[in-house]
């Protein structure tokens, strides 16, 4: 393919690019003239077959809103021990019916201040217990055989503090440091502390660190974890790269980090500031320019407000799909107090964004449950945020009389009453409290609410996406309390070595893994025969007259279903008016008139 190719793309972008970067940069022209040059050095890197991809997805715009899209995300050590072990077990995942592969961080960090591997010390180098670079190209060569969508994590807000970057800044070059936030005394890092929120107030106060030499340098969230200035063009036209060299060893999507706060300006909170929306409006630019197949997701863990923003415009778009974290954390506000009001105005909320508008949506992740709740509006029923929290966790960390939940808390600090939750979707549902005491009533009833999660994630628009293990219900692994570079870091408690030996158990039905996994496979299986499944879908919420259960409208095509969720153990009975439908889990017709819920019941119907 000729260059003539990367001209047409550039020239359609480049009054827009050019006005973006010079109004950001001052009209430094050098810096663009560097970053255009870049942009076909990346061009000229991508290889036939991803350039046959980029050309196949122009022509299907809408690729990426079926409902045959179906997501899990995992850590590749996990899961398949390296990258070449992922590739190898791509079988399984294909039976667990994935096409699109999310892989948690894999590139180079140090052991014991990796955060995750959220503390990047190379953005060309995979972590060498993984494996190498080529490693993982081959493995996005074998899922795009398979017809399986990757996407990989990249940290945009900050380095490692061994980023050789930072190995420089530390050693005095003032060109490195110019890529940080550095300072020589206390005065303006506290005119930044008086109005930035702290990230970590327990594990890592303050939003700035002392270095040996007495240098003070901004780390918003960990010490290890050296926040990058983008005010400095070099760090965005490097940044950008490094996304577009990640983009051409075959990444499908690029999951943008912790991307509200990557501009930082003193005075502010220097969180999702309008040049925010800038920069991420130039890497989507870039991308369309380089790979256009590509799709860019932003990780914005903020309220429903000030997540919006950030998919741009029809015309402008920014992120192509969104994190949904504030629904995940809603949902499981919901399963403690049986009260869906607040999810249902937040559905409300989501439905009224254009159908262009996608999610990604999970139930859990890699990360805690932060309760980033509308806090505001739930004190017109008296809760308040620090009392709420504290029931939330004390619920699920089986604290409360009735509760069969068992999550761990994160970052508790008992002063602020701010702390997380950690644990996975089983043991938070019930599901290991009841195989431990044997209570054959409270494993139904866990089941139940487990099967209803998932059917209600599989229901939400966009693209569902199970956390790994979660397809045979796996429970929470201790065992992280005994390594010492994991065991101050609860998160590690749902972040456990997939367990293969319980998987082989998921085809005998008789297991709680063989129950879940055959269950889930049916769900998935119907929502693959339904358009109006799809993401562009047309989403009303009903009125369903009971606050224990959640009603939602799918239209599209002249299809129509009606989705229907108790979050109570107690059965109820919805009335959604005249007519007959049809069952498609369960089969047979019912009356609108009369749908009766088990506790943790759902339905999807069929006008």
């Amino acid at each position: 393919m000729e260059n003539s190719v990367f001209t047409a793309r550039l020239d359609n972008c480049y009054d827009e690019l050019k006005w973006l970067y010079c109004e950001l940069y001052h009209n430094d022209m050098e810096a663009f003239d560097y970053f255009v040059q870049m942009l076909e050095t990346q061009w000229n890197a991508r290889k036939d077959a991803l350039r046959a991809i980029d050309e196949k997805r122009l022509a299907e715009p809408d690729w990426y809103r079926s409902n045959k899209l179906l997501g899990m995300m995992m850590y590749p050590a996990n899961f398949g021990g390296t990258l070449k072990g992922v590739q190898e077990k791509l079988s399984y995942l294909t039976e667990c019916g994935i096409n699109y592969l999310h892989l948690m961080p894999l590139l180079d960090s140090p052991k014991g201040k990796s955060d995750g591997g959220y503390a990047v010390s190379d953005f060309r180098k995979v972590r060498p217990d993984l494996g190498t670079m080529e490693d993982l190209a081959e493995l996005a060569d074998a899922c795009h055989e398979k017809g399986m969508v990757l996407c990989l994590d990249f940290v945009l807000n900050h380095t490692s503090e061994e980023h050789a970057w930072a190995k420089a800044a530390r050693a005095g070059d003032p060109v490195a440091r110019s890529r940080y936030f550095f300072y020589d005394n206390w005065d303006i890092p506290n005119e930044f502390e008086k109005t930035v929120p702290q990230v970590f107030p327990t594990t890592a106060p303050g939003n700035f660190t002392k270095l040996e030499d007495g240098q003070i340098v901004m780390t918003s969230f960990y010490p290890f974890q050296w926040d990058l200035n983008y005010a400095n063009p070099m760090v965005f036209n490097d940044m950008v790269e490094n996304l577009l060299y990640l983009a051409n060893q075959g990444m499908d999507v690029i999951r943008l980090d912790a991307v509200p706060y990557i501009w930082k300006e003193l005075g502010t909170d220097c969180r999702n500031l309008p040049k925010v929306h800038t920069l991420v409006r130039m890497m989507h630019l870039a991308v369309q320019i380089v790979c256009p197949s590509v799709l860019l997701l932003g990780e914005v863990v903020m309220e429903p407000k000030k997540v919006a923003p950030y998919f741009g415009t029809v015309a402008k778009p920014e992120c192509d799909m969104l994190y949904n974290v504030t629904t995940m954390c809603t949902t499981w506000h919901t399963v403690a107090t049986r009260d869906v009001r607040l999810l249902k105005r937040q559905m409300e909320q989501v439905t009224a964004l254009p159908e262009t508008c996608l999610f990604q949506n999970y139930l859990r992740c890699h990360d805690d449950i932060g309760w980033g709740l509308d806090y505001p509006w739930l004190e017109q029923f008296s809760i308040t945020e620090v009392a709420h929290k504290k029931y939330l966790n004390d619920w699920f960390t089986g604290k409360l009389p009735g509760s069969w939940s068992k999550g761990e808390l994160y970052n508790d600090d008992p002063r602020l009453g701010d702390a997380r939750l950690c644990g996975t979707t089983a043991s938070l549902t019930g599901l290991e409290k009841a195989a431990e005491t044997k209570e054959d009533a409270l494993m139904d009833q866990s089941l139940l609410c487990f099967w209803m999660l998932h059917a209600w994630m599989f229901s939400q628009s966009g693209i569902p996406v199970l956390y790994s293990g979660d397809e045979v219900a796996q429970f929470n692994d201790n065992s992280y309390k005994a390594d010492p570079d994991k065991m101050d870091d609860s998160r590690y408690l749902h972040r456990g070595n997939f367990d293969w030996e319980k998987a082989a158990l998921r085809t005998d039905i008789s297991t709680v893994q063989g129950k879940a996994f055959s269950f889930l496979r049916k769900l998935e299986t119907i929502r693959t025969e339904h358009p109006a499944f799809r993401s562009d879908a047309i989403v009303t919420v009903l009125d369903t007259g009971c606050d224990s259960v959640l009603g939602i409208s799918r239209k599209y095509n002249g299809e129509e279903l009606l989705l229907l969720f108790n979050f109570s153990e107690k059965p109820v009975t919805c009335n959604l008016g005249e007519g007959q439908v049809l069952n498609l889990i369960f089969g047979g017709a019912e009356d609108l008139r009369n749908i009766d819920l088990t506790g943790y019941g759902f339905r999807w119907l069929a006008c």
